[in-house]
């Protein structure tokens, strides 16, 4: 109000550009966390990759590949969002701190 901004301006370039930051390393862990316990699902009956790899399991007898291949599924996007969240962390960390 001081500097006579209108309420958009004040939002965009006052509020977001520190509201941002501190924000996106709890987002980042929650986005992992939500890989991990995603194969917890199956426990209610939901059907996903970690009750799919059950059931064709089950069916063939070979338990060991469809789970493998939903770990490193699960591996490979918590790696790859983990790496996603850090590039944002650092280009945010050198947007906001100028």
């Amino acid at each position: 109000m001081a500097l006579n901004l209108s309420p958009w301006t004040t939002f965009k370039d006052v509020i977001i550009p520190q509201a941002i930051p501190p924000v996106v390393p709890a987002l980042g862990n929650y986005l992992v966390a939500l890989f991990k316990e995603t194969p917890l699902l199956s426990a209610i009956a939901v059907l996903e990759l970690m009750q799919t790899a059950k059931i064709l399991g089950s069916e063939t007898f070979r338990y060991t590949e469809p789970m493998t291949l939903v770990g490193l599924f699960f591996l490979a996007m918590s790696l790859a969002s983990s790496a996603l969240i850090r590039m944002v962390e650092r280009v945010l960390n050198r947007r906001f701190l100028r």
